[in-house]
């Protein structure tokens, strides 16, 4: 069963009714999972992953009970412009993939406020080696980590996934063991931080994000998406609205170009007239088609415990 954000939104409100006294009702299966969520999953939260500032930095874990071996992984990140924006005011955003039975691992970071640039990078690639060294005590699967995120989470979701050891930026959580993932879903990230930096396409959140440091230009560099494109890398699916007023559209289409000239699995869904996110039902459901498509392409198709995909 294919499932958008918009209908688990709803569906989580039909929950709420049936424990109200409807229960004889006739339910569909999504539905019937609905309304035994808690039954589904098991949720640990706030787990500390990383200390730096002497800030805590947390991953809240959704994990399904009746999986039949360790479930593929979807690795959150929230949007924010790297500024704002918290794991939990993102929730709703995982509910197509608790559906479809993945394990979650919701991921918080340091915004700017309480480190600049390129704190936010480190920590999330600090994040992706605790879930690769935590996965057997969890029961999830590290071969089948699929990262993703929106907008500033967009962006980490690619650095997370593209960055190598090399640069040089996992040396809070230093370790020999190789950070990969699987797959990159990318939901309208920015891909050259240094083009929102100065220009026409100057943003507020970047430059906040800088602060006033006088190499700025430098780390935008480090850790803009697009200065780790190479063959090898695992593949990507980038979603973006055509309209997009606060990460240009051109972010994605070049992100597209140079990964294909390299010959890396990738692909682009347009969002025609779309924005910044808000997509309506129909958008929605094509965005979801899409990203199925892309899963089982790469043999990442999940199925839900006790329950089929696909039609």
């Amino acid at each position: 069963m294919k499932m958008t954000t918009l209908r688990m939104a709803a569906v989580v409100t039909a929950a709420m009714v049936v424990g109200a006294g409807s229960a004889s009702a006739q339910l569909s299966d999504t539905e019937t999972w609905a309304s035994h969520l808690s039954n589904t999953y098991r949720v640990v939260p706030n787990v500390t992953y990383l200390k730096a500032n002497n800030r805590e930095n947390t991953v809240d874990l959704y994990l399904p009970r009746d999986a039949d071996g360790p479930p593929p992984v979807l690795m959150y990140i929230h949007g924010g412009g790297w500024t704002g924006g918290s794991k939990e005011g993102n929730v709703l955003r995982l509910l197509p993939w608790l559906e479809k039975g993945w394990a979650v691992v919701n991921v918080q970071y340091r915004l700017a406020e309480v480190s600049l640039a390129p704190a936010a990078v480190e920590d999330c690639l600090c994040a992706l080696r605790w879930v690769i060294r935590n996965a057997e005590e969890y029961n999830i699967d590290a071969d089948r980590i699929v990262v993703t995120g929106n907008s500033a989470g967009g962006h980490l979701a690619l650095t997370t996934g593209m960055i190598p050891v090399s640069a040089g930026l996992d040396r809070q959580c230093p370790g020999t063991d190789p950070l990969s993932v699987a797959a990159i879903i990318n939901w309208y990230g920015i891909t050259d931080v240094g083009d929102l930096l100065d220009g026409a396409n100057m943003k507020t959140y970047a430059v906040t994000w800088m602060g006033s440091l006088p190499n700025r230009f430098e780390i935008a560099e480090r850790v803009s998406p697009l200065t780790y494109v190479r063959a090898g890398l695992p593949p990507i699916l980038s979603i973006h609205g055509d309209a997009d007023p606060t990460v240009p559209y051109q972010h994605g289409v070049r992100l597209r170009e140079e990964l294909t000239k390299v010959g890396v699995a990738n692909e682009l869904h347009t969002v025609p007239g779309g924005r910044h996110g808000g997509f309506n039902r129909e958008e929605t459901v094509a965005i979801f088609e899409t990203i199925d498509r892309f899963l089982a392409k790469h043999g990442l198709a999940g199925t839900a415990p006790g329950r089929t995909s696909g039609k």
